[in-house]
């Protein structure tokens, strides 16, 4: 027996609805997927069970998870009964996640016991520091309680208890906190970043519509769903259609056997992951006709594959802007002057472009945002921490826009190289060497100099050779003298440092470039 009032501003009133599509499917990730029916079902299950074991509305969990049916049925179970999901990245280290479940006072932790060859059992044993076989009473993590290893567990002992369930679902309210989604830490201790069940459904029925994602869509998506673009932009932008989302972590061949079998209809994702699929030895024979759009454009059929990449729309968004915050009006070519334009904000952001010295309105300056799509704030900070008087998060996306309201991104406040005086945006140079190598990863920092405060430095990424020289005076009739970087370096994409994000360390980066 189910509630017979649906709220579909909460995550449970969502699949409740959706489960009425039966079989068809909500995620195909490789050869396993999930159906809106059994996504529904057995999420209910596990609801049943978490009641049980303590958990209900307010509870803080922690979810270690890939992308997985696991991940789905977690989530789901989670929201329905009104407990805060808090994914934490498989990429993270021991100290990493005892870091967020210490900040996040997370009361549970679930997590898969292992993901792409990776132990997490004997990860989260390491970080947690205890034995993880039944209640904990820890003095130095004094609020967690339990630590799960998957859902079969309580799947299986979940006995179906459709009334408390029910019973626990009509007290979920749209403005309760869905998730705590943790920034990757680049510049500071990594921030739990809260979103509410009707905040991130209302901005992605708004920005399904702004995209034309519809039921009749089948995305292909690699964005993990530990991180908001793929919790939200995919998986609960998904649900909310309707449609379909396919996932993979196979091998580029394996991939694309998945993609020429499955035949999604777009593509959203980490673009320059896919480039693989595009360099794989099958590639030229694949038939994949079936894509009609998407930011993917490595593998788009030709005559939809752009020239010049930085001739299309891109997209920019934020942990703390519950996804994407600025995106394209059209997928078709842009004249020159639009090169490397991220579009115009989208429905439930107002923003302000900020001249930092003046705190006035400015054609270029840092990008100044609020609306309904912001964030709640930071878990654990007051709100006078998260925005200004004014109610404005400051970005710290340093932006111009032209008169067509159309956005440039110039870089962040904290990574712009001050080099003689002189600012210099690493975007553009990376642009600029990417137009000159044929589109060779490059990443441009500041390495500390006593003389111009910072020298502009590029580092090439990958093993083939470079000739630095050719380079340079290639980039002299694309860049202004100053911007042009005065060392060049090159690095196999294993030595670069990462954080658990899956983002390069700067920092690091910073230190072996000066070293070098």
């Amino acid at each position: 027996m189910q509630s017979s009032k649906m709220n579909l501003d909460t995550i449970g009133g969502v699949i409740r609805a959706q489960s009425q599509l039966g079989d068809r499917p909500l995620v195909v990730i490789d050869h396993s997927r999930i159906s809106y029916g059994d996504a529904e079902a057995r999420s209910r299950r596990v609801a049943s069970a978490m009641l049980t074991a303590g958990i209900g509305r307010g509870s803080r969990v922690a979810m270690l998870f890939g992308n997985s049916a696991e991940f789905v049925v977690c989530f789901l179970a989670l929201a329905r009964i009104g407990a805060i999901a808090m994914p934490i990245s498989t990429l993270s280290t021991a100290g990493e996640i005892r870091g967020i479940v210490d900040r996040a006072d997370a009361e549970h932790l679930i997590a898969t016991p292992a993901y792409r060859g990776k132990d997490l059992r004997q990860v989260v044993a390491e970080g947690i520091g205890a034995d993880l076989a039944g209640p904990l009473m820890m003095p130095e993590l004094p609020v967690l309680r339990q630590v799960w290893f998957g859902i079969a567990d309580l799947e299986a002992r979940g006995v179906r208890d459709d009334l408390r369930v029910a019973a626990a679902e009509v007290q979920v309210t749209p403005a309760d906190p869905l998730v705590v989604i943790h920034t990757s830490g680049s510049t500071s201790t990594p921030k739990g970043v809260t979103h509410t069940h009707g905040q991130i459904i209302r901005n992605m029925r708004r920005q399904n519509v702004l995209r034309n994602y519809t039921a009749k869509e089948y995305l292909f998506s690699n964005s993990p769903w530990f991180w908001v673009g793929g919790l939200a932009f995919s998986l609960i932008a998904t649900m909310v259609a309707g449609a379909r989302l396919l996932c993979s972590s196979a091998t580029p061949s394996a991939m694309l056997d998945l993609l020429e079998a499955e035949r999604p209809t777009t593509t959203n994702g980490v673009a320059a992951t896919i480039l693989n699929l595009a360099k794989d030895p099958s590639f030229p024979a694949r038939d994949l006709s079936f894509l009609r759009g998407g930011n993917m454009h490595a593998i788009l059929p030709p005559d939809l594959r752009p020239a010049d990449p930085e001739l299309r729309y891109n997209m920019l968004g934020m942990t703390e802007l519950g996804s994407v915050y600025l995106y394209g009006r059209h997928e078709n070519d842009l004249p020159e002057a639009k090169r490397g334009s991220f579009g115009s904000p989208v429905e439930g952001v107002e923003t302000r472009i900020v001249d930092p010295e003046t705190g006035q309105n400015a054609a270029a300056g840092e990008m100044w945002v609020r609306g309904p799509n912001v964030m709640q704030g930071y878990y654990g900070r007051e709100r006078h921490e998260c925005f200004d008087e004014d109610g404005w998060f400051h970005t710290g996306d340093i932006m111009s826009v032209d008169d067509d309201d159309d956005h440039f991104f110039k870089g962040r406040e904290g990574d712009i190289v001050r080099t003689s005086g002189a600012q210099v945006s690493p975007r553009e140079v990376e642009g600029a060497i990417s137009e000159v190598t044929g589109g060779r990863m490059s990443i441009v920092i500041g390495v500390p100099d006593p003389e111009r405060e910072q020298l502009v430095t590029a580092i090439l990424v990958g093993e083939a050779p470079v000739d630095f020289e050719a380079l340079r005076l290639s980039l002299k009739t694309r860049l202004s003298p100053y911007k042009i970087p005065r060392k060049f370096m090159t690095m196999g994409e294993n030595e670069l440092p990462m954080l658990s994000s899956g983002k390069v360390d700067l920092r690091k980066l910073i230190e072996i470039a000066s070293a070098r």
